[in-house]
């Protein structure tokens, strides 16, 4: 069973509010770190291991600063995150470029950064070479099908995923780039997302392996690397277990040996790109208790809406809650938590057993650290909330601003809207 705390008292985050208002997100430095190198350890078997954190998970350059520091890449698959990449100091082969039904401009940026470039499709091979060039690595995206027995919940089954290669396309991708003068060779897959089944992520892992050996046979192409995608989850709820980190990394170990080694193909470097797992249990969303009603059911209102953690009205996903100040109080009372937007599924949390709350209570929603913030929105007018860093001296820092109304209003031209006005207002 998963345990879920605060790295904060309830004075100390109620101090926290009174520089800066809620709803914000707050990211645990120390844990962060203690994760990453956890995770490290796990894999330190593996020839140049390295781990390219998803940056669409926490686009926040103090975040990646951090991850930089513990030796981590970057995994883009967009310009705005090639570029805080590059802002946070990853660059070159640091930076993983994989993306979809991607502009020419986005190419041209991470073939400037000197990113790997991981194609997604077969003919992104002319396309690349006609815009930018081909680089002397490449890398394809494999999309095993209907080799993968069960769908995921939030990828799908891989068969029906806009992602990747077939196993065929596979095979006359390498051999077309290898023709054109390709020197160098990567593989990668991403097939299921927030698994805690470690069964899934060994899968995962024994398929890559036996693709790189049949390449090899094949084409004579000796593979420099294979990315075995991200995929490993979170225990959002408190009846799960996380995974065990040091038994996946042995168990894999063991299925490199048996057929990457036998095969004669190491050193094989290998990578991952998780994000979730990385930053998701230790960002959390803090929310002041503005209303509370009571009419077929009990809500009670809070100051964030799904604009600040759209998970639960996207996926129905669950994330613990705690009522600062509470946590030891019998949790005898029946709530739906509720945002403000005009959308009956701007819910936290449905049918939830809290501690009896009022007005006026701070409440922290756990696991918000990765796809909380960056999936944030402005429907309704809402403003995205400011992100806060609990560092590991135990200050904080606001490492982005919460937006205003002339953020929300930039973009807009009022001088058309008063000109056509007044315009109207002389016929």
């Amino acid at each position: 069973m998963s345990v879920k705390k605060v790295p904060f008292s309830q004075a100390k985050i109620e101090e926290i509010t009174k520089s800066f208002p809620t709803p914000f997100h707050i990211y645990d430095e120390q844990a962060i770190r203690d994760n990453v190198r956890r995770f490290l350890d796990a894999f330190s078997w593996a020839p140049a291991f390295k781990e390219y954190f998803a940056v669409k998970a926490t686009p926040n350059p103090a975040i990646l600063e951090i991850l930089r520091q513990e030796g981590l890449g970057g995994d883009c698959s967009s310009l705005a995150e090639l570029i805080l990449c590059e802002k946070a100091g990853i660059t070159g082969e640091n930076i993983m470029f994989t993306s979809n039904n991607t502009p020419d401009g986005e190419f041209q940026k991470a073939c400037e950064l000197g990113a790997i470039i991981n194609l997604d499709d077969i003919t992104h091979i002319e396309f690349l070479e006609e815009q930018v060039g081909l680089p002397q690595l490449i890398c394809f995206r494999y999309n095993p099908g209907p080799l993968v027995e069960s769908g995921n919940s939030i990828i799908g089954y891989p068969e029906e995923a806009k992602y990747g290669l077939t196993k065929e396309q596979i095979f006359e991708a390498y051999k077309t780039v290898r023709d054109k003068g390709v020197k160098r060779f990567g593989i990668h897959t991403m097939v299921v997302s927030n698994e805690l089944d470690t069964a899934g992520l060994l899968g995962t892992a024994n398929m890559m392996f036996d693709l790189a050996v049949e390449i090899y046979q094949k084409l004579g192409i000796k593979l420099e690397f294979i990315n075995l995608g991200g995929g490993i989850g979170v225990p959002y709820q408190l009846a799960q277990q996380p995974v065990d980190l040091e038994f996946l990394g042995k168990a894999i170990q063991e299925a490199y040996e048996l057929k990457i080694k036998s095969a004669g193909l190491h050193p094989l470097k290998l990578m991952m790109e998780c994000g979730r797992m990385i930053t998701g249990p230790y960002g959390y969303l803090v929310s002041r208790v503005i209303h509370e009603k009571n009419i077929y059911k009990h809500y009670i209102g809070l100051d964030a809406c799904m604009a600040n953690l759209m998970r639960p009205a996207l996926y129905g996903s669950y994330h613990h809650i705690t009522v600062m100040g509470k946590e030891n109080q019998p949790c005898d009372h029946v709530y739906d938590v509720t945002g403000s937007l005009c959308e009956n599924n701007d819910k936290f949390a449905i049918d939830r057993s809290l501690p009896q709350i009022e007005i006026g209570d701070l409440v922290v929603i756990h696991d918000a650290g990765a796809h909380g913030h960056s999936m944030g929105f402005n429907y309704n007018g809402k403003l995205r909330s400011a992100e806060l860093l609990l560092q590991a001296d135990g200050s904080v820092k606001q490492i982005r601003r919460a937006e205003t109304l002339n953020d929300y209003f930039a973009t807009l031209d009022f001088d058309c809207v008063t000109t056509n006005l007044a315009a109207a207002a002389k016929k």
